[in-house]
């Protein structure tokens, strides 16, 4: 079947080719490059969004332009950026389309590119995300950590697909790259402020100069945000979901020689949010097929007269949780970077450490009754890495890149479970033989409390090749061998509760309960890998500015730690990813340049696919949650993004993506809340992923009209808008009816005015332009009652900008 898909995506490719041809020739190759540098320059001075050709160095690991390298990419500028006044990941996703960022709060983020990536659901510390996060070439080894707002950025490379071969730490299904903007030695400032509803206001800034000319060059940078919560908490009487970000990032560029170049960066990040007011979105009293869910979430509630009643509508945007939450954060680390130009080649070693503290708070239950006072995990996470690689820097027929690398993360968990004098009389179902009394006796005031340590030692030998057969035909080949050993433990303990030996006639019924809630439980585990990853693709030049190309890549993801409380028969250890990828994809420019038009069709097969396990404990009231191995899943697909520059005062810009994720085989999943009446497994072998839309678009358009000139300054005035459209997805791991999430679409818009020499930029703006009602996420419980995140609503403002 894979290889039918192939040939049948060769043929589309070689029709490609045909249409290639079309294209007028050039003299020769000098000429061609000579044209376009000129062709591009003339667009360079567009002011309508056009940006001069992209030149990227994650994906080879040498600067390259984009339209080069035989790989899907999407790059967002630094251009781009500030037009959408995007500064978080998840904003960032509206502007490529493959990728899916999904965040029931940071800790809790779950990064898809094509479908694959991460399953949705509550994040495991002993296992990683499929998506490769760096940011200045370091690896960050917690998907929290790229919640932070995103400071002074030069770029966002979105690497899509394996690339294990450079990158190798689990990115299985690809990789965000983040480049920050280097110091400079020519002085250099800028500033912004924005202010908007909601008590919105961002404050940004960076300045750069050099400290001793030619030698030593230096960059401060920092953003201060905070924003008032769009929820309201009707038990408390507050607003829910506002947030405060510092962050502060310092480099230092030393230059001791032309050859020499050598970077340290340190950064500082601060996140204190009011998070997570889950919000109820649906009620159900009856399973799928009529059935009355037993002990369900209506009749629960019947049992405390006089409670708050919910809203069931998650639009009203309107929560009752009686207890503290928050999602409060840090993060810092330091590193340094040595680029060292040997004459034929560039060594570069890239050393770094990393921390990430994580202090969450959550009212477990959502509602306005002391049942699950407490329900948090706690993280402090800290990370090395040493990175060393050798690249060519030649223009001969064989260029490559060999290199090692080093990873260790230790992440301390911190878990604690505390129950209310509601807990009690809510969980037990009437008529139970256990008396509300032993109930009461075991939960009332109850608390567990653990401990967890994934300790992970990674070391790695990797090495890639371009072969320039013709001028016009490239062979690519890579490996990377991978070895890496975990290991840790799990242990949960009781802290506070009734003394049980105060009421013996109770002490065994609560016992036994305590130990059905939160078992007191202590075990260690460890695992160790080797695995060998690799690329092997070709490209052809058809024309100057015509690219084919096609790859085979495996890939692997480490396996994983069951630290929390296991069933009878889990294993503490999940076996690694093996992932097959297949992709044949296209880059072009045409008419001089004022279109690019890049596409990229792919088939990648997962076995021993990592996900997330949410089940119900057999004739308990409880669920449980641990990760394991699906034996295989698939995603399929195409992507395509054009960008036409109309005129130099015009341009628009669109993507479309096509993922049809699958599992292929998965006999054995736990049972949608829905059916559970029927049995405790199904088949969801055929079925889709979930958290991954079938098609999704953007669209935008970049726009500018001169004014002439005031006080010797050209002025302008601009406008951007864009709209990015997702189809229906569902966000549990069981694919429950009651996850499914309806389509939605977005739409963003900017006007301003501004100095030709960027002295005075002033806008007004809007997000979700047209108060889109939409879910991020949707949760369905046992007791037949849905939660779950809404969308921001509407948000304006204005801002102010300057450069110097």
């Amino acid at each position: 079947m894979i290889l039918q898909v192939f040939r049948r995506l060769v043929l589309a490719t070689t029709s490609l080719a045909a249409l290639a041809a079309a294209v007028p020739a050039y003299a020769d190759d000098a000429g061609a490059t000579a044209d376009a540098a000129a062709a591009d320059e003339a667009l360079a001075e567009a002011g309508a969004g056009y940006e001069a050709p992209i030149v990227v160095t994650a994906s080879r690991r040498r600067d390259e332009k984009v339209q080069d390298v035989p790989i899907a990419i999407s790059v967002v500028s630094a251009a781009s950026l500030e037009r959408r006044g995007d500064f978080t990941l998840g904003q960032i996703q509206q502007q490529v389309p493959s990728l899916q960022v999904f965040s029931f709060n940071p800790r809790n983020t779950n990064i898809n590119i094509r479908g694959l990536g991460s399953n949705v659901a509550l994040t495991n510390d002993g296992l990683e995300n499929g998506v490769g996060f760096y940011i200045d070439n370091v690896y960050y080894g917690r998907v929290g950590l790229s919640q932070f707002d995103l400071v002074d950025l030069e770029s966002i490379e979105v690497l899509r697909g394996p690339q294990g071969t450079l990158f190798g730490k689990n990115t299985t299904s690809g990789v965000i790259n983040i480049t920050s903007k280097k110091p400079t030695f020519n002085p250099e400032a800028s500033a912004e402020a924005s202010v908007g509803n909601y008590g919105y206001y961002q404050l940004r800034g960076s300045v750069s100069g050099g400290v001793v000319p030619d030698l030593l060059a230096v960059r401060i940078s920092g953003a201060l945000t905070e924003r008032r919560g769009f929820l309201y908490n009707v038990t408390q009487k507050e607003r829910a979901q506002g947030y405060y970000n510092a962050s502060v990032r310092g480099q230092l560029l030393f230059t001791p020689s032309a050859d020499v170049e050598v970077k340290i960066i340190g950064d500082y990040s601060r996140q204190e949010q009011n998070f997570v007011l889950n919000l109820f979105t649906s009620n159900h009293t009856t399973y799928a097929n009529g059935a009355v869910i037993p002990n369900n979430f209506s009749d629960r509630l019947a049992r405390f007269p006089g409670s708050i009643t919910p809203s069931y509508n998650g639009f009203d945007r309107i929560g009752q949780a009686d207890g503290h939450y928050q999602s409060n954060m840090s993060g810092y680390g330091v590193s340094g970077q040595l680029d060292w130009d040997l004459g034929g080649a560039k060594l570069t070693s890239i050393s770094a450490y990393r921390w990430w503290d994580w202090d969450p708070a959550n009212d477990g239950d959502s509602t306005s009754l002391p049942v699950i006072t407490k329900a948090q995990q706690a993280n402090r996470q800290r990370q090395f890495s040493q990175e060393v690689r050798l690249a060519s820097d030649t223009d001969g027929p064989l260029s490559y890149v060999v290199g090692g690398y080093y990873f260790w993360q230790i992440i301390k968990g911190y878990g604690a479970t505390a129950y209310g004098p509601a807990a009690g009389l809510w969980n037990r179902v009437p008529g139970s033989a256990v008396s509300l009394a032993a109930w009461d006796a075991a939960l009332n005031g109850f608390e567990a409390r653990s401990t967890s340590n994934p300790d992970t030692k990674t070391i790695a030998a990797f090495g890639q090749a371009d072969w320039k057969v013709t001028d016009t035909l490239t062979l690519t080949g890579g490996l990377r061998y991978t070895h890496e050993k975990k290991t840790g433990s799990f242990n949960q303990w009781w802290v506070s509760g009734v003394d049980l030996t105060t009421v013996p006639s109770l002490a065994a019924a609560a016992t036994a309960l305590r130990s059905q809630f939160n078992p007191i439980t202590s075990y260690s585990t460890e695992l160790t890998n080797n695995s060998l990853s690799g690329l092997a693709s070709v490209s052809w030049k058809v024309a100057p500015d015509v690219l084919l190309y096609g790859s085979y890549s495996r890939g692997n993801k480490s396996g994983g730690l069951n630290l929390t409380n296991l069933p009878p028969g889990i294993a503490a250890t999940v076996r690694p990813e093996k992932v097959d990828a297949f992709e044949l994809g296209f880059k072009s420019q045409l008419f001089d340049h004022r279109l690019t038009l890049n596409g990229a069709a792919y088939w990648t097969e997962i076995h021993d696919y990592q996900t997330a396990i949410t089940e119900q404990v057999a004739n308990t009231v409880n669920t449980r949650q641990y990760i394991a191995n699906i034996p295989k899943v698939r995603s399929r697909g195409f992507e395509a993004d054009a960008t036409f520059t109309a005129s130099e005062h015009f341009s628009l810009n669109a993507s479309i993506a096509y993922a049809d994720a699958k599992y292929v085989d998965y006999k054995n999943a736990p049972q949608a809340v829905e059916r559970l009446n029927i049995s405790a497994i199904q088949d969801l072998s055929g079925q889709p992923l979930p958290g991954v839309p079938k098609f999704t678009y953007t669209l935008g358009a970049d726009g500018d009209l001169p004014l002439g000139e005031l006080g010797g300054r050209e002025i302008a005035i601009y406008a951007h808008a864009d709209y990015s459209h997702r189809s229906s997805f569902n966000t549990s791991s069981t694919n429950s009816a009651w996850a499914q999430i309806p389509a939605f679409g977005l739409a963003n818009a900017r006007i301003g005015f501004r100095t030709g020499d960027g002295l005075i930029d002033v806008s007004i703006w809007a997000k979700n332009l047209f108060d889109k009602d939409y879910y991020l996420s949707l949760s369905p419980a046992n007791t037949g009652v849905t939660t779950g995140q809404v969308g921001e609503p509407r948000t304006y403002g204005v801002t102010l900008r300057t450069k110097l």
